[in-house]
């Protein structure tokens, strides 16, 4: 699934990393191996790595090009970027830009970047390093930011911000990835059911952050879901009741993830989390009082 049509979009997925991350137990919150066993198999290999006992993820991100605009949906952890709190994401040197060249953009060519939240993986191509400098790594475009992330994340604002995990992951980040772009006055700040471009609308789904968002894709009767962080591996469509612990707000995390998964059931819509392996895809069906995933 590295270049498929939702109505009248073409969506390219755009790769940046992939590899074990953690153990189930580690990411999820209210992990039970209970919960797990009895899809283990299913997920394994593209979902999991029973060799290490890790989860198999993807960093990527994905262009979506309606013929009239090019819109990059979330853009990485970057390169070079400092992460003494996630070093698995520190220092990359991955050839993002060069994958995004084979699906035929060049950054220059990118109109509009959408962040589907403020963490440290999905701001890092927002800025590249030249000269000693971060410099907004798609010249030409506007970039899309989640408006309720601003104040949570801006080390200047007195509002309550993040702590625990959160703070310590996402450190440096709003410095280097996000500063910037509001310094270059490329910044737009968005808010409930933005319009990023005709079909193509954010909706709030706080929890993950206070901002995180999904971008709905919508035409000729079909319908796609980019969920950023809502839900980060098939597990959490058995299970909506974990939360990655990564999740700022919990409670709120948990209602959106169901709320959203009910949404893609009712819509019969395709689900396109950040971090999917397999087909980086997802249909959501009911199953009783909860769900199942179809992941092929």
């Amino acid at each position: 699934m590295d270049r498929f049509e939702i109505g009248h979009v073409t969506v390219h997925r755009i790769e940046e990393w992939q590899g074990t991350f953690a153990p189930p137990s580690y990411l999820f919150t209210g992990f039970t191996p209970e919960g797990w066993d009895p899809h283990a198999e299913e997920f394994a290999p593209e979902y999991f790595d029973p060799a290490t006992g890790r989860l198999y993820a993807f960093l990527q991100s994905w262009v979506l090009d309606t013929g009239k605009e090019r819109i990059l949906f979330d853009t990485g952890a970057g390169n070079d970027k400092d992460r003494p709190g996630l070093p698995i994401f520190g220092n990359l040197q991955t050839d993002f830009l060069g994958n995004l060249a084979r699906a035929g953009y060049q950054p220059e060519d990118i109109d509009i970047v959408v962040c589907s939240h403020i963490h440290v993986d999905h701001v890092g191509w927002n800025t590249r390093l030249i000269e000693g400098r971060w410099e907004p790594t798609f010249r030409n475009a506007r970039y899309v930011l989640p408006l309720a992330d601003r104040a949570y994340w801006d080390p200047e604002d007195t509002a309550a911000g993040p702590a625990g995990i959160g703070e310590a992951v996402n450190g440096g980040m709003y410095e280097d990835s996000v500063a910037p772009i509001i310094s270059a006055g490329r910044a737009e700040w968005a808010d409930d059911r933005f319009e990023v471009a005709e079909g193509l609308t954010l909706h709030s789904c706080p929890g993950h952050t206070p901002g995180s968002m999904m971008l709905e894709v919508a035409g000729k009767g079909e319908t796609g879901m980019f969920v950023g962080d809502v839900v980060h591996h098939p597990a959490q469509i058995y299970r909506p009741e974990w939360n990655s612990v990564f999740c700022e707000a919990p409670d709120q995390a948990r209602e959106t993830r169901r709320q959203v998964l009910e949404m893609a059931a009712a819509r019969e819509a395709l689900l396109i989390p950040a971090h999917f392996g397999g087909t980086h895809t997802a249909r959501v069906l009911r199953d009783g009082t909860g769900f199942r995933p179809v992941l092929r």
